[in-house]
């Protein structure tokens, strides 16, 4: 058994931060130059989600916002030293990471799309089931404040009554 890394290409996923002193069309002119970057490098792009401008966790370089973009991608391992070593150089790009992706099977897919299914369909009927409490809640508030509402009247009209007897010159 052999202890080094088998060859052939690897799966990643990079997301990276451009930075907010471009405008959009001059950061997706940014992501398409890290696009070539790996495609030169004998990659092959898989997935590519442009996240657009984004607040920034904390300020990097006194900037606040920055375009997100994730890859994903396969690239050996040699050319992925290189690629790194070209983002690091790169200006205009804040922050950047690489991680090894596990490729997932098919089965593996389906799978996971039937619980993404049943997760949002329990989400969905807390959302119902929390929408008819608040109905309910509204509807109790409205038979409060009209019980509350009657009771201030019936409030008012004993003090006038009340001062009706005090003033009367015929109490004795």
């Amino acid at each position: 058994m052999s202890k080094t890394k088998p060859s052939g290409a690897s799966h990643y996923e990079i997301l990276f931060v451009v930075s907010n002193r471009f405008t959009e069309d001059e950061a997706k002119t940014c992501v398409a130059k890290v696009e070539k970057l790996i495609t030169e490098s004998d990659g092959k792009i898989t997935l590519n989600e442009y996240w657009g401008k984004k607040k920034l966790a904390y300020p990097i370089k006194h900037e606040a916002y920055g375009y997100y973009q994730l890859f994903e991608f396969d690239l050996e391992g040699k050319e992925l030293a290189k690629l790194d070593e070209k983002l690091r150089l790169d200006h205009e790009i804040l922050r950047f990471i690489i991680v090894t992706k596990k490729l997932k099977s098919d089965e593996q897919i389906k799978k996971e799309a039937k619980i993404k299914a049943k997760i949002d369909k329990k989400q969905a009927d807390k959302e119902k089931e929390k929408k008819s409490q608040e109905v309910k809640k509204e509807e109790k508030k409205e038979v409060k404040t009209t019980k509350s509402g009657k009771a201030k009247t019936d409030i008012e009209s004993l003090d006038e009554k009340l001062e009706g007897i005090l003033n009367a010159d015929d109490l004795l």
